[in-house]
């Protein structure tokens, strides 16, 4: 049998802090990873992803195990590499965003896309 917890708000143990359910629930990331992005890319930890896929240099596909109630969603992401170049990610320039895949890239501060050892992302939406 199910169970099921409905509240309002939630405080800490003392009865301060409080917090709205709203907050708690479209407050949280829906989704996010850590990963390797170098050679044969591997997940290090992640919440509602389902795969990786390495597309070529410094590009990725992430796959959502659960989708998005819309592609309206934000996306944060960054990456490091260890030779200390400075390294970001972003979304793919020509990606269109969808419900359940989200296409990342990684380059240095000169624009030059590589792969970068380390890959972050997280979502924040509401999940279908």
């Amino acid at each position: 049998m199910a169970s099921e917890l409905r509240v309002n708000t939630l405080k800490d143990a003392a009865g301060a802090n409080s917090v709205a359910m709203e907050y708690v629930a479209g407050g949280s990331a829906k989704a996010w990873v850590n990963f390797n992005g170098t050679g044969t890319i591997a997940e290090r930890d992640s919440l509602n992803v389902s795969s990786l896929a390495d597309d070529g240099t410094g590009l990725y596909t992430v796959t959502l195990s659960n989708a998005m109630d819309n592609a309206n969603y934000c996306i944060n992401s960054g990456a490091r590499v260890t030779n200390n170049l400075r390294c970001l990610a972003s979304l793919r320039y020509n990606f269109t965003q969808t419900t359940s895949a989200i296409q990342l890239n990684t380059y240095d501060s000169g624009s030059v896309v590589l792969d970068a050892s380390d890959v972050f992302m997280s979502i924040n939406g509401d999940l279908a």
